[in-house]
């Protein structure tokens, strides 16, 4: 337990709000998900142990949106701003978009992080099932507002749910990880979510597809084009029809091997 403590009086002494600053510092070693300049939405926020984290990483020039239920003093960061409000209520939901300046669908953010958690009732598998209920949420924010190649992180309590949220964030995300960081607790059934690399992409791995060729890359694959998005196939040329498998899926683009 001393262990864990060590958190809790780390977080005193250097000026953090929770000890869970630890948990998102050690995220990112893991993950790398902030780069400086870049915005930020936080979900679940108070007390802003994950606010003063991400505004140290995203720097003077980037944007922290902190939302949380309860009410989250001041920072001193002029880069983080606060709303109190329920992301499960519309008008939280049009608070946010409106902090972003953003429409729906439109990529301004980088990264979106979710520590949220329900309130505990004791009985597990109704925590665990509100837990990803909240994850779930934040997924669909940050499907509204994700920059291809963004990231995004959500906490949620195991169970029998767990592996279909992973199932469903990876048709969105490049790859999805589940980490355990060292600062939670060992009583703990939290792990979070994390996916890497947000892709709108209109195809996905293993997917088979019939496409033309109507151009050449740099080096020598051909291009096809599935609603403007861009597939690198390999062996393929300018005017042909090809049937092909996608191979590997990146914000942008994709490549495919041809199956004829």
């Amino acid at each position: 337990m001393a262990r864990k403590d060590d958190y809790y009086n780390r977080a005193k002494q250097q000026g953090y709000r929770a000890r869970s600053a630890y948990k998102l510092k050690q995220l990112d070693d893991s993950a790398n998900l902030f780069t400086e300049g870049d915005t930020v939405v936080d979900l679940g926020a108070a007390p802003g142990g994950w606010l003063q984290v991400a505004a140290e990483k995203v720097g003077p020039r980037g944007k922290v949106v902190g939302v949380d239920l309860q009410r989250i003093d001041d920072l001193e960061p002029h880069q983080v701003t606060t709303m109190r409000g329920d992301m499960t209520e519309e008008r939280t939901r049009d608070r946010l978009r409106r902090e972003l300046n953003a429409e729906e669908g439109e990529g301004i953010v980088d990264t979106v992080i979710s520590d949220m958690a329900p309130n505990m009732t004791g009985e597990y598998e109704l925590d665990h099932a509100r837990s990803v209920h909240l994850a779930r949420i934040a997924f669909e924010t940050a499907q509204q507002y994700l920059k291809p190649g963004g990231d995004f992180v959500a906490k949620v309590f195991q169970g029998r749910d767990l592996d279909d949220l992973r199932e469903e964030m990876g048709e969105s995300f490049q790859y999805v990880r589940t980490i355990t960081p060292p600062a939670s607790r060992d009583a703990s059934s939290e792990v979070y979510l994390v996916g890497k690399g947000y892709t709108t992409a209109p195809v996905s791995e293993g997917e088979t597809l019939t496409v033309d060729i109507v151009d050449t890359g740099d080096e020598g694959d051909g291009i096809a084009k599935v609603d403007e998005f861009t597939v690198f196939v390999g062996g393929a040329d300018e005017g042909e029809t090809v049937e092909v498998s996608i191979t590997d899926v990146k914000p942008n683009f994709a490549f495919a091997e041809r199956l004829d």
